[in-house]
């Protein structure tokens, strides 16, 4: 089967070049090891049968043969033999030698190590596939390119339309979905991961026995109530209505869901534009990929065709997603702002260097204009909060986007730039 790009690519590329070994972490089932296999000079696979006991023996007894095949060597399912990390740790002390190892598995597992990899072993992350790497988005538009300047003429087609686009939200980024051709099969993908999810990872992540119906009930709470503001205590108080548990119980499934890379909640953005007390600091519930809430609540893309409102919520998630896999190369991340005065910028992308967008998220072209109200005013908002204070001047977002779910973008006479999904990449 060919291999899709990945954006990742080049982030692993940069720390292979940059330490001794690189750990590939993210959820089940978004492609670690087939990213890892690209650039593997030679791969042990702790979880082939054929030859897993001798592995594992040697790994408890001498893991330093086990360093011996053609570099850069990759270790699959690397937390079965925990020892490795520490012959590979004293193998980079002793060569000092770049691009040595790759380290992928399960996130099922939570191994502790006697010693860290700082600045032996990196990590990176890694998420399912946004829809320029599915191949849905055409990349006629480049952050990158934004962020410099280079907005050719402003006028975008997107190829993917409103139905497609809806499937896509259900289906996932998953690749094993992507490289499907039945379409039931595409969305059956996430139902199984969901299933495994609640029945054996959250309790092999820390071998520690949960109750998968407690665990569905979690998710499903989080997937009704996907990137609004909802306190955590809300989100305890729906799951108790079903299943009267302690708090501290609540909060021991929700830290699992976190290790597993299911949930991925949103951080608030706080800039000093407001009093303190307006600005909402809660966390904006999401999960890794929207087809993990589709499966949960048991919808199919055939439902949303009368539901724009939920699927609202779900197109918000998936270009959550697809804006943090584009911007991770850069060392970008993603958070939002919201205050009580309902102000609300749906996602702030921040690079690195300093730079930023302000985001609204709008599945269809009616609400492009009440988005760029906000953007607009924002931007007001930290002019003239610099201009009346004497401290530290706070920097004017770089960007003002609206992304939707519609073909066509453009930009505005305000420069607000509205932006097809379908149009975007890194």
């Amino acid at each position: 089967m060919e291999y899709r790009p990945r954006i990742v690519d080049e982030e692993l590329d940069l720390n292979m070049r940059t330490f001794g070994a690189v750990q590939i972490k993210g959820p089940k089932g978004c492609g670690k090891t087939t990213t890892a296999k690209q650039i593997a000079g030679s791969v042990i696979e702790f979880q082939d049968e054929d030859v897993r006991e001798g592995y594992l023996a040697v790994a408890r007894d001498k893991p330093s043969l086990l360093l011996k095949g053609k570099k850069p060597i990759l270790f699959d399912e690397w937390q079965d033999a925990p020892k490795i990390w520490g012959a590979i740790r004293k193998d980079i002390d002793d060569t000092g030698l770049c691009g040595q190892y790759i380290l992928t598995g399960s996130s099922s597992k939570n191994i502790g190590t006697p010693h860290t990899g700082t600045l032996r072993i990196a990590t990176v992350n890694m998420r399912p596939m946004s829809l320029f790497e599915s191949g849905e988005s055409n990349g006629r538009i480049s952050l990158n390119d934004l962020f410099e300047g280079r907005t050719d003429d402003g006028a975008w087609k997107a190829d993917i339309d409103l139905e497609d686009l809806i499937f896509a939200i259900c289906r996932g980024g998953w690749p094993r979905a992507i490289n499907l051709k039945d379409r039931d099969a595409q969305l059956n993908v996430a139902r199984q991961l969901l299933k495994q999810t609640c029945e054996t990872d959250i309790s092999n992540i820390d071998d520690t026995k949960r109750d998968p119906q407690l665990t569905r009930t979690i998710i499903r709470s989080y997937s009704r109530n996907i990137c609004q503001l909802t306190e955590k205590k809300t989100i305890f108080a729906d799951v108790t209505a079903e299943d009267p548990i302690s708090y501290p119980t609540f909060d021991d499934y929700v830290g699992a869901l976190e290790r597993l890379y299911i949930i991925d909640d949103v951080d608030s953005w706080n800039p000093a534009i407001r009093s303190k007390t307006a600005i909402r600091s809660v966390k904006k519930k999401n999960l890794v990929d929207p087809s993990i809430a589709v499966a949960s609540l048991g919808l199919s893309p055939e439902y949303f065709y009368k539901d724009f409102s939920t699927m609202g919520f779900l197109f918000e998630s998936l270009v959550m997603r697809d804006l943090r896999i584009y911007s991770s190369a850069s060392g970008g991340h993603m958070s939002y702002y919201h205050d009580r005065y309902d102000l609300e910028a749906d996602g702030v992308l921040h690079l690195s260097d300093g730079r930023y967008a302000l985001i609204e998220v709008k599945l269809g072209q009616s609400a492009v204009e009440e988005g760029a109200k906000h953007l607009n005013t924002i931007e007001s908002l930290i002019k003239e909060k610099n201009e009346s204070s004497k401290d530290i001047k706070l920097r004017l977002p770089d960007l003002k986007m609206v992304i939707t779910g519609m073909d066509r973008g453009y930009i505005r006479d305000d420069g607000v730039m509205v932006v097809p999904v379908g149009c975007l990449r890194n």
